[in-house]
């Protein structure tokens, strides 16, 4: 089986591990970058290899262009990862990553490839649910600042550095369109596992919108709330990295004992 190589600017800082036996790959939020998760591996079982991913537009990939459309995205993203699908693998997204990992993994579907053991999404409302809303990504530099600080979904480091916001502005606006371009389409409900998480003080993602993913599964599916507001994983990550910990090993129970029952089916010779 490969392992991750650093070299792949789609997987940059993401660090090899060959005791692995299952990869979460991990998406950001609006304007964020692979380095959320740049501490998971060290809290996160042994034979999890965290794959942090960067998405054009911002850390080692700052000047290429960022995407503005889902479709083409997640595309990109399985053309250039898709070597990496070659073991057991699950999926994190918060905010924004938690609609790419859902796309991600209902574009698999389709090309009848193998399917994440499980499905993680965080700070996000359950995609069927989401509303119409009047576009944001191309107002004026104050309106959209005064748009970033109404919906608390940017860092307020972020927005208290008129510096570094000048700097990102064009990420963000390209994030913004990149969600509020996006169209639910039906399809059946997935066959894995899904967990949402929340944060119990984050004002624009309710307990009850988090709990309308449960309609994407007919799987296993669970609800978690979690101390915090919208960026509940960075301020107060200590929680949710104990909840994917247990879960990431259940996970991978199962898988073995899949594997130990396929191994045990007598083969019948016609």
């Amino acid at each position: 089986m490969s392992t991750v190589n650093k070299t792949i600017p789609w997987l940059a800082g993401s660090k090899p591990n060959p005791a692995a036996e299952l990869r979460l790959f991990c998406f950001p939020y609006a304007g964020g970058g692979a380095l959320t998760y740049r501490y998971w591996s060290k809290h996160l079982p042994a034979h999890v290899e965290v794959c942090a991913v960067q998405l054009p537009g911002r850390g080692s990939r700052l000047l290429e262009p960022p995407f503005t459309q889902m479709e083409p995205l997640v595309k990109a993203i399985l053309r250039e990862l898709r070597s990496y699908l070659d073991m057991p693998f699950a999926f994190f997204g918060h905010s924004m990553g938690a609609i790419i990992s859902f796309e991600l993994a209902r574009l698999l579907r389709r090309e009848h490839a193998a399917l994440p053991v499980h499905l993680f999404v965080s700070g996000r409302s359950a995609p069927q649910l989401s509303k119409p809303r009047t576009p944001t990504y191309g107002l004026a530099n104050a309106e959209f600042m005064e748009e970033l600080q109404r919906l608390k979904g940017t860092p307020p480091e972020v927005l208290n550095h008129p510096d570094l916001m000048q700097f990102v502005m064009p990420l963000l606006r390209a994030d913004f369109e990149l969600i509020e371009t996006y169209t639910y389409k039906y399809e059946p409900p997935l066959s894995i596992p899904l967990t949402a998480f929340g944060g119990l003080a984050d004002l624009e993602t309710s307990r009850e919108s988090l709990a309308g993913w449960r309609a994407q599964t007919t799987a296993e599916f669970s609800l978690r709330m979690l101390p915090g507001d919208h960026f509940y994983l960075t301020s107060n990550e200590e929680p949710l990295l104990s909840v994917l910990a247990r879960e990431l090993y259940s996970d991978q129970l199962r898988k073995r004992e899949d594997v130990q029952h396929q191994a045990a089916v007598p083969r019948l010779l016609f």
